[in-house]
Order: C-alpha cells, then structure tokens, then sequence
C-alpha cells in the first residue's frame, strides 16, 4: 500500500527519535521515498548521517546550509503525507500556536499534503491539561493523531506517552491510503498541457497551458488507486511515478492518442488546453521575413471532448473543462450539454489566481442534474482532490 506514496518525516527532540531509524527502513522497505526533516534537538538524540543513510535521501536540519537553502515550500507540497514522528511537547505547542522558528515547523506551516502525528513524552506531561488542549487545537485544524501508547518511559516510570512502535505507525498508513483507494481498478484517461500547432519548422500557434492542473489530477487519481494514462501536451512538467504518460505535440496527435485510449476507459478527464485552430498549411521551411506583413489560414481542430461524448458507453464518465473571460456560467453549461459530458469544470480568467501558469486554481463544477458547486481558489494539488472527490460522488450516484 506505501509502494511509490512520498513521505515527509519530520523528526523533534525526543529520546523516542532513536525508533525513526527503524520507521524510516520500514518505510523505505515497504517502497515509500522517504524525506526527513529534523529539528536541532533532535540530532541530540539521532544522527542525520544515521538518517540519510536508510532513507538515501539528504536530511535537512536548517533553513540554509551555506550558499543553498532548504525549500520548505516545496517540501510541504511534494508529500502524499507529513508524519511528524516522534511529536514532543515542545513541537506540539510551536504547530498548536503555529510558532515557526526552525525548518520542520516552516515544512508544516506550508504543507498542503495530510499530517499526522506520534506524541512522545512524559506521562504527566502527556496527561496535563496544556497537552490535551494543544492536541485538541492540530485535530481541530485536520492533522491526525497516532495516540501514544503505555509502556515504559524514558524516565523509567510505567505509563502512557510513550510514542507508538514504528511497525504501528506502518500500519496506520497503510490502513489511511488504503480507505483513500476508492478508484481501486478504475482506468482512467487524463489530458493535460497545451498543444502546438506548427506553422513552420521553428514557429507555432500555442496557449500559455503548463499542463499543472492536468497533472495535478492525474497524481490525486493515481493516489486514490487509479490506473492512469496522462496524454501530456508539451510541457516540463515533473509527473509522479507509477502514471504511464503518452507525449503528444499536436492536437491532431492528442485526438489520435484519447481516440486509442478513451474505450478502455471508465473515466475521461479532458483537463488539456487544445489549440481550437491550427495551420491550414505548414511551411516545409522556415518562413523569412521578406514581406511587411503574413496572412494566415487556419482550420478548426477536431473537437477531442465532443468526439468522446459521442462514443461514450453507458458507465463511462467524461470530465470537461471551460476556461471563459466572459458569460462564463452559460458557456460552460452549453458546454455541458453540446459534449455529452457528465461535469464541466469551469475556470474564469476574471477570478484572481486562476487559469494558467499559477499555482491556485478557483473553479465552479456543473453536473448534468443540475448541481453545482463552487470553490474558494486553492492551490492546484487540492483543487484536483475537490474535482476527483467530485468524481467519485458522481460514481456513487
């Protein structure tokens, strides 16, 4: 279940981080990547080379080593989840208060990704009031709690605090992506990018698409258990693991590619910015400079989304996008209904932060029966889980 999920391992001060060795090759074995992240103090009591070592990743303690500095931004939203293990009462009262005044505590503040984490400490600590009330404050804010168990405490009492065993901690995980796997066996086709429609060997007609929501989508399917195929226009877009990715240039290339893959699928996610005009003629070379001015004929490009909607089987879901600048609610509902498709999701280049090229999205979903929902603009890895929990309460209708 941990095959190819990345895990954030964040590491504080407590004599329990001598286990996160032995979670670390636990996790590494089960084929998790693993990153860790420790505080200072907890290089008292683990060494990073110690860390390293099992998790071949670097272990970053500080916000800067000399001339570089830790990315803690990128950290938070590379992971499937950040496990903060173990979690001692000090670090516990910094993400309660959100104090940030080390790399760890910079990771969780930007972490987009689920969090949870195994308590470490005393049992009077771990029963005093302070405790109980800065557990109560992360739950509240969504993070996950491993509960510590009783046994034998670093002070040589008998109680409760002390962290939960790493083959626990495996466990957990596993059951935690396990229930996320509600599109187990489901194959599903995700375009995304834009296309290039050439006009001569050097030049082209393009959009600024870099194909970051379509990928976005194609991981969150992958993560709930999708078997996933992206038809990626040209973009330098990094995809995860475990997605088999056909590379297309053009939108003609693009048809041909969802037109192979569509029938074998159950869920079509159209989520690419195709060129709706290409070239009527491509200049065999390049075109030079000679007249004052270059007329253009342009032909209309296959319509990709209304030619799935036409073989759409009966089971089959088919996902559309609408990127308006004006009327945007009435062309996306003619949409809906001109393509056969089951939800159109709709961006608006008019909201603030959405469309191409930035990090956020803000979209509106429409549905056949009439629903619609709207979302505040988020960042693009939980856009794509509002869009696929859409999805899979359309499967479940």
């Amino acid at each position: 279940m941990l095959k190819g999920k990345k895990i954030l391992l964040g590491i504080s001060g407590s004599i329990a981080a001598y286990k996160s060795a032995v979670l670390t090759r636990l996790l590494v074995k089960a084929g998790a990547e693993v990153k860790i992240v420790m505080t200072p103090a907890a290089k008292d009591f683990v060494t990073p080379l110690s860390l390293s070592t099992l998790s071949k990743n670097p272990v970053l303690v500080n916000l800067s080593e000399g001339d570089s500095w830790a990315n803690h931004v990128m950290l938070g939203r590379w992971a499937d989840i950040m496990l903060v293990a173990p979690l001692s009462c000090n670090t516990l009262a910094k993400m309660a208060g959100g104090i940030c005044d080390n790399l760890l505590m910079a990771v969780y503040l930007s972490a987009t990704c689920p969090v949870v984490v195994a308590p470490a400490m005393d049992e009077d600590m771990w029963k005093h009031s302070t405790t109980k009330s800065n557990l109560q404050k992360i739950s509240a804010t969504g993070n996950y709690i491993i509960p510590a168990e009783h046994g034998e405490l670093a002070s040589g009492l008998t109680g409760e605090g002390r962290m939960a065993e790493p083959e626990t901690m495996v466990a957990w995980l596993n059951g935690f992506f396990s229930e996320k796997l509600e599109l187990k066996g489901k194959k599903v086709l995700v375009t995304a990018g834009p296309t290039y429609e050439a006009i001569d060997p050097v030049r082209f007609i393009s959009n600024h698409s870099t194909g970051k929501m379509g990928v976005a989508i194609a991981e969150e399917m992958k993560g709930r258990g999708a078997n996933v195929t992206l038809v990626l226009g040209p973009s330098d877009i990094t995809v995860g693991s475990g997605i088999k990715i056909i590379h297309v240039r053009s939108a003609e290339d693009m048809f041909t590619a969802c037109d192979q893959v569509f029938p074998g699928s159950d869920i079509a996610v159209m989520c690419a910015a195709v060129a709706d005009y290409a070239p009527t003629e491509v200049a065999k070379e390049k075109i030079k400079k000679n007249e004052p001015g270059l007329t253009l004929s342009l032909t209309k490009t296959r319509d990709i989304l209304k030619s799935l909607g036409e073989k759409k089987k009966k089971g089959q879901l088919l996902i559309g996008f609408a990127l308006e600048t004006n009327n945007e609610k009435q062309n996306a509902l003619k949409k809906l209904e001109s393509k056969n498709a089951d939800l159109i999701v709709l961006n608006s280049l008019n909201d603030k932060g959405a469309g191409f090229g930035h990090d956020t999205n803000k979209i509106t979903i429409f549905d056949k029966a009439g629903g619609v929902q709207e979302f505040d603009t988020r960042s693009k890895k939980e856009v794509a889980s509002d869009i696929v929990n859409s999805i899979i309460q359309l499967l479940h209708a």
